[in-house]
């Protein structure tokens, strides 16, 4: 689900080029003129519904997700930086997201609904307003790289879902409905020792460690006035959430320290550390008032500094620094064959 927003944008009608605008320059045809901080962009998957890309420790794969092989919702495949070599290495039933290696290389953990049913679960009913559903049969689970011996970590009723593993091969971070609110926790790699970090009403989710696993970034949407907070409850008791606004946040590993670091009152997600600490990446319809248009920004974690990186007109998001910060992986709809198309990028990355 942390990565719906490509859903937001499909939804909203949006992922449609402008006639006649070019995103080509010669030296580099991927890459807009104004996008100064890449270099070398590079396409690594080829139509259809690609996202949520993210590094293994070493640096030489990515895993994500996709809607694939005839397939009607996403299931997780790896591959080389290249692009070569993707696997399916889910089950191939019911739904799944936010995948991500373990630090030592050995294991791999997503999120999946195939326990409650093998079949795709039901589309969220847009006669709400833009939603998300939040399914119920979501929980987490680790597999080897190679997708075999899949086991259950998490095992409480509701969501379970958006993991990442900390840098230091110690700590899941996730989000979860187990207390009656969307709330990020912590775990140990087998599911034990679990801790509630959030508490604010609302929605606390999408959370990635720093690289020294000393801080975690996430977004998140925390109503105010009782019509919002009652729109939201209501929501959610039928499994739904509306992620029209959504901030930045971080917050120390252990929950304490939390600070807001975007306030535009508009939808930003896919926060990612730099690797230096100091800065976040993430993604943003702040530029376009009809919020249809999705770019990648970055900002000091004091909240001054906003820069925008990418300049595509449709759709950029779910950044990824590589291990080493030299290269930038994000999901975006340029260079689409079909109108809509969501596929994985690689670029170096220029200070």
């Amino acid at each position: 689900m942390k990565r719906a927003l490509v859903v937001l944008v499909v939804t909203l009608g949006v992922l449609v080029l402008a006639s006649g605008h070019s995103i080509s320059i010669a030296d580099d045809p991927l890459r807009l003129p104004q996008e100064k901080h890449l270099r070398n962009i590079r396409q690594l998957s080829d139509g259809g519904e690609n996202a949520e890309a993210y590094f293994s420790a070493d640096g030489k794969k990515l895993i994500f997700q996709s809607t694939r092989d005839g397939r009607d919702c996403d299931q997780i495949y790896t591959m080389n930086i290249d692009g070569s070599d993707v696997r399916l290495v889910s089950t191939g039933k019911g739904r799944t997201t936010c995948s991500y290696f373990y630090q030592n290389g050995r294991r791999i953990t997503y999120s999946s609904t195939h326990l409650a049913s093998p079949d795709c679960p039901p589309k969220p009913d847009f006669s709400k307003g833009y939603v998300w559903a939040i399914y119920p049969g979501y929980d987490i689970f680790s597999a080897k790289p190679d997708g075999s011996d899949v086991k259950q970590i998490t095992k409480t009723p509701g969501y379970d879902a958006e993991s990442v593993i900390s840098p230091n091969g110690k700590k899941i971070a996730f989000t979860s409905v187990r207390d009656g609110d969307l709330d990020i926790y912590t775990m140990d790699l087998d599911g034990k020792n679990v801790k509630r970090l959030t508490n604010e009403i609302g929605y606390d989710g999408g959370p990635f460690w720093s690289y020294d696993s000393q801080w975690i970034v996430f977004r998140a949407y925390h109503p105010k006035n009782e019509k919002d907070i009652a729109d939201y409850q209501a929501l959610l008791k039928q499994s739904l959430i509306r992620p029209t606004t959504l901030e930045i946040w971080m917050m120390k590993a252990d929950g304490t320290g939390k600070r807001q670091v975007t306030d535009n009152g508009k939808a930003n997600f896919a926060p990612y550390f730099f690797p230096d600490g100091k800065r976040i990446i993430f993604a943003s319809n702040m530029a376009d008032p009809k919020g249809r248009d999705f770019d990648l920004y970055m900002i000091n974690v004091d909240g001054t500094g906003l820069e925008r990186i990418t300049y595509n007109p449709t759709f950029d998001g779910f950044p990824m620094f590589s291990p080493d910060g030299k290269k930038l992986v994000f999901a975006s709809n340029r260079n689409d064959k079909v109108q809509g198309d969501t596929n994985v990028f690689i670029a170096d990355w220029v200070e």
